[in-house]
């Protein structure tokens, strides 16, 4: 077969993958009622600040078409095409979170995000993509040894501590916690002993997080206003109360979204 054949070959096997039609619609419906949730929110303020109530909005628009041409096209390409490549994940997901704290710009005591003239980039959203390849493609090479304590749990999530502890310089707990919970139960699904996780969660994984959450303040404050935002009306817990307010009255959920109920109110509303 000729090299221009095999081309050909490649690229007519790229568009005809299929499409999980399912996965597309739940996705879909997904984007639109965030969108719509952005509009209602943000709404309000946009029209203070610009005059135009649909600011916000309308970047985000942008932004999700893009996303879904971007789907689209990624959607073609065989997941094990990036099994090659999930040793570079790791050190790329490294690197950019360490990027964020030598150039990244605080905001309200954290350094998150990155500024590239008006456009932003939060390292920490792509590192959650990055390390579920990583995980897929070592999860896969040390299949053999995963019910193992050692070679199999032990090693495995120790592949973490480093990229947590760079979210936490930042700091970004609740990032940190989602990437937990993902490598988490990748690990579990491909063969980990879950009787591990409850061992070594139980003698070290809660204590460590029950000492994050003591050590930092804003940590501590979060957790107190969650459980009872009322203990602080017009402080710490006004966020909480407003949202609760908003959706919290008996009328049918459109109602609520045309009328803004409550979130003229609300400190950070496009947050």
């Amino acid at each position: 077969m000729t090299k221009k054949k095999r081309k050909e070959k490649s690229f007519s096997s790229f568009l005809n993958n299929p499409i999980d039609f399912t996965l597309l619609i739940t996705i879909l419906l997904l984007l639109s009622i965030g969108l719509i949730m952005v509009l209602s929110a943000s709404s309000p303020s946009a029209l203070a600040e610009s005059g135009d109530s649909y600011s916000y909005f309308s970047k985000q628009l942008l932004f999700a078409i893009l996303g879904i041409i971007a789907m689209l096209f990624i959607s073609k390409i065989d997941y094990r095409f990036y099994q090659k490549f999930y040793k570079h994940a790791w050190w790329i997901a490294l690197l950019s979170l360490a990027l964020v704290l030598v150039v990244g710009r605080e905001v309200n005591g954290a350094k998150r995000w990155i500024y590239i003239g008006s456009l932003s980039i939060q390292p920490s959203e792509m590192v959650k993509l990055l390390m579920i390849i990583f995980y897929a493609g070592m999860l896969l090479k040390n299949r053999d040894q995963l019910g193992e304590y050692k070679k199999g749990f032990l090693w495995h999530i120790a592949m973490l501590a480093p990229i947590i502890g760079v979210l936490l310089l930042e700091p970004h707990f609740s990032a940190s916690i989602v990437i937990i919970g993902i490598c988490s139960i990748m690990m579990i699904m491909a063969g980990c002993k879950f009787t591990h996780f409850v061992a070594t969660g139980g003698i070290v994984g809660i204590p460590a997080l029950i000492g994050l959450i003591i050590l930092e303040p804003y940590r501590l404050k979060r957790v107190i206003t969650f459980l009872d935002p009322w203990q602080d009306a017009t402080g710490d817990g006004w966020q909480v109360i407003q949202s609760l307010y908003a959706i919290g009255s008996r009328r049918p959920i459109w109602n609520r979204i045309r009328r803004q109920q409550a979130k003229v109110f609300i400190h950070s509303r496009t947050t």
